[in-house]
């Protein structure tokens, strides 16, 4: 984990951070997004700028200054459709002529399990998402986006959001809000799908990889030891969710009772989100089961 004082840049001056790339932070700190999104410049001429982040004239305008005599925005291409990333790609794909390139909209990528959730009304839980958006091009896994001097593979990486993608620049990878440095992701259903987001984990892991730019938080420098910790730490909640069911049967709140015992109950909700993310996940691998439909106030038991 970064120490908090490791990464305090101030927003709106453009940071270079390997040659043809430069970051933005934008002016949004709280405690979801950190010091505030990271906004990516990546070119020398046509500039692709990656996650141009919330809605904000100031930020805008910061993006727009950074261009160099003989730059211009060519692209404009968002990670997922949360509000600390997407809000400014109208805005400045309006001012740029710039076209935007993601996933998909606000429910693109969506598991079948989430999208049952979101059926049966859950909602929420999330850091709120840009339900406005729509891309001008809609990107799938394994295309390659075309700059004049640069080029960035989509990886599909959803868990953190259906339609969350990562970006492969050389021995590179824009992680966006899949792996960051100063905090695990947040997954919470039916936004976030904890089995996509471990499938993405280990197909991340698969790669070598020099750096990581994550949407949040310093550049990670040793990217298969962030991954490592990640998966590790969502097999330790896991295996703390199971011994706290036991052979008794809990719903997610007397789970996140049980575990998050030094907690603020003001914070427990978060946590009980969290421990039903690792029960959909665990009923999905037979694992545990729900008493009735699978819901965010189900009763579940373990299967022996």
């Amino acid at each position: 984990m970064q120490a908090p004082d490791e990464f305090n840049p101030p927003s709106g001056v453009a940071t270079e951070l390997q040659p043809g790339l430069r970051r933005i932070l934008a002016p949004n700190p709280s405690p979801m997004t950190y010091r505030g999104t990271n906004t990516y410049l990546l070119g020398d001429r046509d500039i692709a700028v990656i996650d141009p982040g919330p809605a904000s004239e100031v930020h805008l305008n910061a993006i727009l200054n950074e261009l160099r005599p003989g730059q211009r925005i060519s692209h404009i291409v968002v990670t997922h459709t949360h509000l600390d990333h997407s809000p400014l790609a109208a805005p400045l794909a309006a001012r740029t002529g710039a076209a935007i390139y993601a996933f998909g909209g606000p429910e693109a990528g969506r598991s079948a399990v989430m999208t049952t959730l979101a059926a049966r009304g859950l909602a929420g839980g999330g850091e709120g998402i840009d339900t406005a958006f729509r891309p001008d091009v809609e990107v799938a896994d394994g295309e390659v986006i075309l700059g004049d001097d640069w080029q960035l593979e989509v990886i599909h990486t959803p868990g953190h959001l259906g339609n969350h993608i990562a970006l492969a620049w050389k021995d590179t990878c824009f992680t966006a809000d899949h792996v960051m440095g100063w905090a695990s992701s947040l997954v919470s259903p039916p936004d976030g799908d904890l089995t996509d987001f471990m499938t993405a984990c280990h197909r991340l892991r698969a790669r070598d990889w020099s750096f990581f730019h994550a949407g949040h938080g310093a550049p990670i420098t040793d990217p298969a030891a962030r991954l490592d910790w990640l998966i590790r730490h969502r097999q330790n909640r896991e295996a703390q969710i199971l011994s706290a069911l036991g052979d008794a049967h809990g719903t997610a709140r007397q789970l996140a009772e049980r575990i998050y015992t030094d907690t603020p109950a003001t914070l427990l909700p978060a946590a009980e989100r969290n421990v039903f993310a690792h029960l959909v996940d665990l009923t999905g691998k037979k694992q545990v089961s729900p008493h009735g439909e699978l819901s965010a106030n189900a009763v579940f038991r373990r299967v022996s």
